[in-house]
């Protein structure tokens, strides 16, 4: 019977899952970034290519000409034992030991009632061996005893006579294709040059796109790099060029719209100004306390537009101590008789907007003294990040809304809001001033019970 888990089990099994799952295996073992990646890409064919060459070599032409070479070795050895069996000889054979020098090119000795030496163990990788001895079995036939490794230049052969030993060197060129080695040795010594010659090729093609990337990262944490050029290939000038026009399209945007803004403020303050005046010049007075309020309102929130507009995107990055903060907000919660610890871990210097920085940590903790009794703030600087983590006791915000309270003018009513005059840009300015470093604000649920605010940049 089939059922609904037997066809699953048998999809999950597929030759599509099995690629599937292969694939994934073989992309997290690949380097990721694009040097080493382009590196495999001329590497890999390259030793394939070598490989099937080096094989298909050793079997159509090493082996072959090994074979032949030693066959024919084997047969002048063959012919030697022929005549000294055949026909008399001297008491020394120095006739056929003259003849086998000149004619043959083999250097032989007799020993009368010698014995052939104790095997010898196969070398692993020689053809040499094998081959040699399959030749003496077919057309000799009798005992014998081979070394090809003694002797580098020489290859020796003992041939087991009824009542003699015949001693035969012969020339390892003459029984073995030995030219093979230097074969190999050109093919590797090749690929490691053309190698070479593509790393430093391909360091040039790469040094662009990283000059790039850096640009782009620290255009992202507010850091305007003015020594960047496009260089390299024509699609890496064309993203380069792409970028610095994207660049200054941002740039021109930012700075029109804290000129609007600054023309806006000019004016609204101009007004605000003749309103205090017309309020001050009639007197004190308990009707004109709601429009004084209503006039410091709209004073603390233009104040709060314009801070949102600029983003303190001006200022230059510079060095700041995290414990200078920090004791600066131990000291506001003090002077409010609420509880505030913190904690260091890593440098107490960071390379920040200083400014902007110090407005986001006392943002944080300024809201969450409004709203909580206690505070604990623990900094982490490691090599790559900046990690301040806000845990308090406070009401907390609910889940549904902690994305909607980082959007502008958006006001949370049942909990709390950075911004003291409730415009709803409080939150919104700590997470622009925190993405102008190329970080961000985040929220959570606090071990206390509150509130937890991360700021996260990169050191």
């Amino acid at each position: 019977m089939v059922t609904f888990d037997s066809i699953r089990r048998d999809q999950e099994h597929t030759p599509s899952n099995g690629l599937r799952w292969f694939s994934r295996w073989l992309r997290r073992r690949l380097p990721t970034g694009i040097y080493a990646r382009t590196l495999l890409i001329f590497i890999l064919p390259m030793i394939i290519l070598q490989a099937v060459v080096t094989i298909v070599f050793m079997e159509r032409h090493w082996q072959m000409v090994t074979q032949r070479l030693s066959m024919a070795t084997t047969r002048d050895i063959a012919a030697i034992i022929d005549i000294i069996q055949t026909y008399p000889q001297d008491a020394d054979y120095s006739e056929v030991t003259q003849m086998a020098r000149q004619k043959l090119d083999l250097s032989i000795s007799i020993e009368p009632k010698g014995e052939l030496p104790p095997p010898r163990e196969k070398p692993f990788f020689s053809i040499l061996d094998g081959i040699l001895s399959d030749e003496i079995r077919d057309q000799i036939n009798l005992p014998f005893w081979i070394d090809t490794v003694g002797n580098s230049s020489l290859v020796e052969i003992r041939i087991k006579l009824p009542d003699k030993v015949l001693r035969v060197f012969a020339k390892r060129s003459q029984t073995y294709a030995s030219n093979t080695h230097i074969f190999i040795l050109w093919m590797v010594g090749t690929s490691l040059v053309l190698i070479g010659i593509a790393v430093l090729f391909l360091r040039g093609q790469i040094r662009p796109i990283l000059a790039l990337a850096q640009a782009a990262e620290s255009f992202g944490k507010g850091q305007r790099r003015d020594d960047y050029s496009p260089r390299g290939a024509d699609e890496v000038r064309r993203a380069g060029l792409a970028f610095i026009l994207m660049r200054e399209r941002i740039e021109r945007q930012i700075e029109q719209r804290t000129a609007m803004l600054s023309g806006v403020s000019h004016d609204l303050r101009t007004v605000l100004t003749r309103f205090k005046l017309q309020l001050a010049l009639v007197g004190d007075s308990p009707d004109l306390v709601g429009l004084n309020e209503d006039v410091e309102d709209m004073q603390s929130m233009l104040e709060g537009y314009m801070a949102f507009a600029r983003g303190e995107a001006e200022e230059d990055v510079g060095k700041l101590r995290l414990s200078d903060i920090l004791d600066k907000v131990e000291q506001d919660f003090s002077l409010h008789g609420k509880s505030m610890t913190f904690s260091i871990e890593g440098d107490n210097e960071i390379s920040v907007r200083p400014n902007a920085f110090t407005r986001l940590v006392t943002n944080l903790a300024s809201n969450a003294r409004r709203y909580a009794h206690t505070l604990h703030i623990e900094a982490k600087h490691s090599t790559r990040w900046l990690t301040i983590i806000f845990d308090d006791d406070g009401p907390g915000i609910p889940v549904k809304a902690r994305e909607d309270v980082f959007k502008p003018f958006f006001r949370l009513d049942e909990a709390r809001n950075l911004d003291n005059s409730g415009t709803g840009l409080g939150l919104a300015i700590a997470r622009d001033i925190a993405r102008s470093h190329g970080g961000n604000v985040t929220l959570g649920d606090s071990p206390q019970g509150g509130l937890r605010a991360t700021i996260r940049i990169p050191a």
